[in-house]
């Protein structure tokens, strides 16, 4: 009987585990453009590093285990992984899309895929009546995030997902806040998972990349033309770092999760806080549904700054955490969704869903709990007005 591997071992052993020619304990990088033939027309495997190379082949296998898929895709930043994958459709379609989002999921569709005839609805996907109602005859797909950024929205994937069953059309979800190591949305129903694997996955804040698992082999052929036909491909250095920070995954977010639950327990009952959005918060929404399909609340937190305090004065205080785009790298990063990751969402958007000038993004990196939370406190001192 075969036993499942435990995930802490899948992410170190997973994939293609070392090189057999050399016994070299990691894949080697495999810097070229192209490959010799043995003849005419007889290939030893690979052909042009865009269509192929045997560390990016490392990487895909890797996720697609991970995932639980048959397989995986590896593109040059998340927004490459997804523009990808939109280029499924046609015009005409419509893409339903959960209500908070990332910026630039937002941007690309409302911008770039517009002009193309690619239409798409913001709904909100933690409300399952909304979802079914809709449902369309134009709808080909739901695009979720969950958490969803930046406000932390959960919803029920596998809800979701037997919604679009029913209906014909496709499930994905953006996996970026959860990772593999905590939810596997391809379990629950869905289509295609995808992530920013810059954030996460990498983990050090110093690589940019983009992945995309499907379990559907109609699927998988379709998505590997275009990841070829469009070329946003992930290059061999890059996979290299991604397989190596992939290894530290489970201890690294297992860290990112205890500094997360221990500064939303402190942001919940501080006076200069007045919500805080994380999934771990037993009074959160969603809380349940989150526990149900993820073994984690993840590590994210957005909350709300009281108006008693100023907010440039609250960033510029902060000597720990760093004002920054992304997120899930070792070091603590803030940044202020309106004006940086949610900037290109109109603002009457932004308002309606709760994307408000005082939300803060916060996420914890790998430093002393007791030196986070102290950072934080030092900051709401310094801005009371």
């Amino acid at each position: 009987m075969k036993t499942e591997t435990d995930m802490r071992t899948l992410l170190i052993h997973g994939g293609i585990d070392g090189d057999d020619l050399t016994g070299a304990v990691n894949v080697p990088i495999y810097q070229t453009s192209t490959y010799q033939q043995a003849s005419l027309g007889v290939l030893k495997g690979y052909e042009y590093s865009r269509t192929g190379n045997p560390t990016r082949h490392a990487l895909e296998v890797l996720i697609a285990e991970l995932e639980n898929g048959t397989d995986g895709f590896a593109f040059a930043s998340g927004l490459a992984a997804i523009t990808t994958v939109l280029t499924l459709f046609k015009s005409g379609d419509k893409i339903l899309l959960s209500d908070n989002v990332y910026g630039g999921t937002f941007r690309l569709l409302n911008i770039v895929f517009s002009r193309y005839g690619l239409n798409f609805q913001i709904v909100d996907t933690s409300n399952l009546d909304e979802v079914e109602q809709a449902v369309s005859e134009d709808v080909k797909a739901i695009f979720i995030e969950s958490p969803a950024n930046p406000l932390m929205t959960i919803t029920d994937i596998q809800a979701v997902s037997v919604i679009a069953k029913k209906k014909g059309i496709l499930t994905i979800v953006d996996n970026t806040f959860m990772t593999p190591y905590l939810q596997r949305p391809l379990d629950l129903g869905a289509d295609i998972v995808i992530h920013s694997a810059t954030k996460y996955l990498g983990g050090h804040s110093d690589l940019i990349a983009g992945l995309a698992v499907t379990n559907d082999k109609e699927l998988a052929e379709r998505i590997a033309f275009l990841q070829n036909a469009i070329g946003g491909i992930q290059q061999p250095f890059d996979s290299f770092l991604l397989i190596r920070g992939i290894k530290t995954l489970s201890v690294r977010m297992d860290r990112h999760i205890e500094n997360a639950q221990y500064i939303a327990e402190f942001l919940n009952q501080h006076p200069a806080v007045d919500k805080v959005c994380y999934p771990g918060l037993p009074d959160s929404a969603g809380y349940e549904i989150n526990k149900k399909q993820a073994k984690g609340p993840g590590a994210m937190i957005s909350f709300l700054l009281n108006q008693d305090y100023d907010l440039e004065k609250f960033y510029a205080s902060l000597k720990v955490a760093k004002l920054a785009e992304s997120l899930g790298g070792v070091e603590s990063l803030v940044c202020h969704p309106s004006t940086m990751t949610h900037a290109s969402i109109t603002e009457e958007i932004r308002n309606k869903v709760g994307i408000t000038h005082n939300l803060i993004r916060y996420s914890p990196g790998l430093e002393a709990k007791e030196d986070l939370v102290k950072d934080l406190d030092g900051a709401f001192k310094e801005s009371r007005r």
